[in-house]
């Protein structure tokens, strides 16, 4: 059956429109409050100020009449009266703000306080003007009831006594904080006394805060409230920094001593954390008799009675370790070892001396605090690095170390993604046990983490591939193959997210990979990867730092052929892609390839493919090219490049007279003037230009030499092949001789003694040769493996090159043909090596003459014969 629908029609009688009015005079009366709680005509009256009013005037006016937050308005804007008209703001101002303040609202108190530390900071009057003026009131409102407004006050104050005179610190602050830090005085009046008397320390000499100061001290450090004494136990610091090494001993260090034993367990932690900032400041006796017991009593009750210092104590372990290091026994450095070890597994694992049914769920802040251990241990790892010898790394730490790498929390693992850095140094050669951990951490499912490690990723992959060197290569090379697909991995995460700054910062980083890894392996895991992010990624910054990197790539290439490729995929793909959006970050990887390789390099394979975005059909695209053209122009070399020059005014007279955007054509206008203002360089240095010249000609002499080792490398191989097939024909040659007739055998033992001197002859020329060519390939291609792409600097860039190039010119010399020397251009400056076809005529020419000897004497001999047998 079929459900029974019922229709029914709109009905619009009178008596329903009335309903409907209704409903509407509901939602009237509904909005009618909203409507009350505008301002009424005479709100804005009072709100309003005559406009003829001098800023003097309206302030004082808005202060005496005005409603709270115009008063608050005013105060805001007391630096900038001051800045104006000092005399009259400290005159008329700041008496009626004075007058204010003992009403005035949170909010006014608090931007007063801002306010008033604005002014000391911009010196807008003197010291004295301001001490007179400013600080009365600073100090009336400073125990305000509010805690917030209190500290604001306290907070400007601190700063004041910084630039006050002592006199006047001694008379306005230090006489009335006698009375204000008695017992008799509020808990409030004395925690202020506590932290005033932390900052005069540093005021006066030693003996007036021996004298007026430190029996204050010691009577807060003493006092009723846990808050007070806490409070004192802080400022303990700031004291012992001002009385002196000696006067810590016999007066603070008592006092930490007693108050490390408070009842209450906030005193004691301020009474730890104190002690180990204290650390430098005692002698060796101090610390092995009062300092390490104190401490070691603390460990133990860490986990039995006392767990509230727990965290405090993770924190400052590695300061404290190091500091003590020197009165430590050997069983003491053990005890610390694996106290430490034990905070960094805490929460992980079950704990010795319990069993099943005493364990209870952790509670929610207990697991909060137990990560806050173990991302405290992660935070002092280097420290405790350190403490046991980065030799013994591997037998005491590594455990930890992989531990802390494979945390389930992530704030643990993002500190030892930070630290990773400094663990690397330290270790040094042995940086090579911790790989594994460094592919963890690239792998890591949270970003954060792999944010925290990118920072320092070129440093410690330039580590990782050149500290291990004592340890062997081959660890070095093992480690390779697992650390690509962790690069890659991490980059492929970075880009499915949505932290496109992350995959920003990674795609920056990524640059140092050609000091790192082979260029073939840039080619096939990361250079099309670059290329693809370009044209794919819709997040600008994140298609830049991929431009700049691909163009890194790109320069440290070493193969012709793959440079040809990857510079046509650029022109077709983004200089004549479809997209406006394509073209547009052409030009931007055009500009990166001005920064990173030669004028020559940019004029040969960029130049005209720029300039035939002249004629794109995209606005913004032209109005972008018009900008570059300056940049573009800068790469022109006369005579060299007039061709190019005359292309370059031919494209600006069409944009001249074709242009029909407005925007486009004023910009337009406006390069023609910087282009005629613009100096073209010559092929001659010249003193203006000549530090960006000799910067050029270096990056040209680097592209040149990156030329000279792929020929030097084709040579290598022809060389090695040639060699083969010069064995196999002698392999040949004594298989047949060794089957041939008896006859032919008496004959043969008749032209030994000649044939055998020109066989010889023949194969030591071939074999001296294949040496000298065998030599100038190790000689000149095995530095270029271990040194052309560790070369980020000119100076190495520039040494290397010198010395690389000679080593070729000796070599080349060397050979007899005159084809194989080297011959310079005029323009490219390029080395002409020699070919596989004039190498092959040299070989056949040896030969030849080989064989011709071979014959000449055979024909002797047989002459002889024939004359002995006649």
């Amino acid at each position: 059956m079929h459900p029974i629908i019922f229709f029914s029609k709109m009905d619009f009688s009178q008596s329903n429109l009335f309903g409907y009015i209704e409903d509407l005079q509901e939602l009237t009366i509904i909005e009618r409050p909203v409507r009350r709680s505008l301002k009424t005509p005479e709100e804005i009256e009072r709100l309003t100020v005559d406009e003829e009013l001098s800023d003097i005037e309206r302030a004082v006016y808005l202060l005496s009449s005005g409603q709270d937050i115009q008063g608050t308005s005013v105060v805001a804007n007391l630096p900038v009266l001051m800045r104006q008209n000092p005399a009259e703001t400290l005159r008329r101002v700041l008496p009626k703000i004075r007058e204010v303040l003992h009403v005035a609202g949170v909010e006014m108190q608090l931007t007063a306080a801002v306010s008033f530390l604005t002014v000391l900071q911009e010196e807008s009057v003197s010291i004295h003007t301001y001490s007179h003026s400013f600080l009365h009131i600073i100090l009336q409102n400073l125990e305000h009831r509010d805690a917030g407004v209190s500290n604001a006050w306290l907070e400007t104050l601190l700063a004041v006594i910084e630039a006050l005179p002592k006199e006047t610190i001694r008379h306005e602050i230090l006489n009335p904080l006698v009375s204000k830090a008695q017992l008799s005085q509020t808990l409030q009046s004395r925690l202020l006394s506590c932290k005033i008397m932390g900052k005069l320390a540093n005021k006066f000499e030693a003996h007036i805060i021996k004298r007026e100061i430190l029996p204050l001290v010691k009577s807060l450090c003493h006092d009723v409230e846990y808050e007070v004494r806490t409070c004192m136990c802080r400022q303990l610091e700031h004291i012992a920094q001002g009385i002196g090494t000696e006067l810590t001993k016999t007066v603070v260090l008592p006092e930490l001593v007693e108050l490390a034993r408070d009842e209450g367990s906030s005193v004691r932690l301020a009474a730890f954390e104190t002690l180990v900032n204290l650390l430098d400041m005692f002698d060796a006796d101090d610390r092995s008799q009062t300092v390490l017991p104190l401490v070691k009593s603390f460990c133990e009750k860490s986990f039995k009675a006392d767990e509230s210092i727990l965290v405090s104590l993770s924190f400052h372990l590695g300061k404290l370790c190091n500091g003590l290091y020197g009165i430590f026994t050997p069983e003491q450095h053990l005890r610390f070892l694996e106290f430490y070890k034990k905070l960094s597994t805490l929460g992980l694992q079950q704990e010795n001396g319990h069993n099943d049914n005493q364990l209870q769920l952790q509670t929610l802040e207990q697991e909060k605090k137990y990560i806050s251990v173990r991302k405290n241990c992660a935070y002092n790892f280097p420290a405790m690095i350190v403490f046991v010898d980065p030799k013994n790394f591997h037998l005491e730490l590594y455990s930890i170390f992989f531990c802390l790498c494979h945390d389930p929390e992530v704030p643990v693992r993002y500190t030892m993604a930070i630290s990773f850095y400094e663990v690397a140094k330290l270790l040094n050669s042995g940086v090579y046990t911790i790989h594994k951990e460094l592919v963890t951490l690239l792998q890591d499912e949270s970003l954060e983490v792999l944010d925290a490690l990118v920072g320092h990723l070129p440093e410690i992959l330039e580590l990782m591939t050149n500290g291990g060197e004592n340890s062997g290569s081959e660890s070095k090379l093992l480690s390779i193959p697992d650390l690509i697909p962790a690069l890659t991995t991490a980059e492929q995460r970075a880009a499915t997210s949505l932290k496109w700054r992350t995959h920003e910062k990674l795609l920056q980083k990524y640059a140092c990979l050609p000091h790192i890894i082979s260029s073939d392996q840039i080619y096939y895991r990361f250079l099309h990867r670059m290329l693809t992010i370009i044209l794919t990624n819709n997040v600008l910054p994140v298609q830049k730092a991929a431009a700049r990197t691909l163009c890194v790539y790109l320069r440290y290439n070493r193969k012709q052929e793959q440079r040809h490729e990857v510079i046509q995929k650029l022109i077709e793909q983004l200089g004549q892609g479809k997209s406006y959006w394509n073209r547009l970050r052409f030009l931007d990887t055009c500009e990166f390839i001005m920064e990173l390789f030669s004028k020559s390099f940019f004029c040969k394979y960029f130049f005209l493919p720029v300039l035939e975005l002249t004629h794109d059909p995209v606005a913004n695209v032209r109005m972008k090219l018009c900008y570059l053209l300056p940049k573009v122009k800068s790469t022109l070399k006369i005579p060299t490049d007039k061709h190019l020059l005359q292309q370059l005014e031919l494209c600006i007279r069409k944009l001249l007279c074709q242009e029909k955007d407005k925007d486009v054509l004023t910009i337009v206008k406006r390069t023609v003037l910087e282009l005629d203002r613009m100096e073209i360089s010559v092929d001659v240095f010249q003193k203006r230009f000549y530090e960006n010249d000799l910067l050029d000609q270096e990056k040209e002499r680097q592209e040149h030499l990156l030329l000279e080792m792929e020929q030097l490398e084709k040579e290598k191989q022809q060389n090695e092949g040639r060699s083969t097939n010069v064995n196999d024909k002698m392999f040949e040659k004594k298989r047949r001789d060794s089957k041939t007739s008896s006859v032919l055998a008496k004959s043969i033992t008749l032209s030994v003694p000649a044939m055998s001197s020109g066989t010889s002859a023949g194969k030591e020329d071939k074999k001296s040769k294949l040496v000298r060519s065998q030599s100038f390939s190790t000689q000149a291609l095995h530095p270029k493996y271990s040194n052309i792409d560790k070369c980020p600097n000119k100076s190495s860039a520039t040494g290397y090159t010198s010395s690389v190039s000679g080593m070729g010119k000796s070599c080349m010399l060397s050979f007899s043909d005159d084809s194989f020397r080297t011959h310079s251009t005029g323009n490219s400056g390029n080395a002409a090596f020699p070919s596989s076809s004039s190498s092959r005529n040299l070989f056949s020419s040896a030969e030849q003459k080989n064989n011709g000897n071979k014959e000449s004497q055979s024909r002797k001999m047989s002459i002889k014969n024939r004359k002995s047998n006649s």
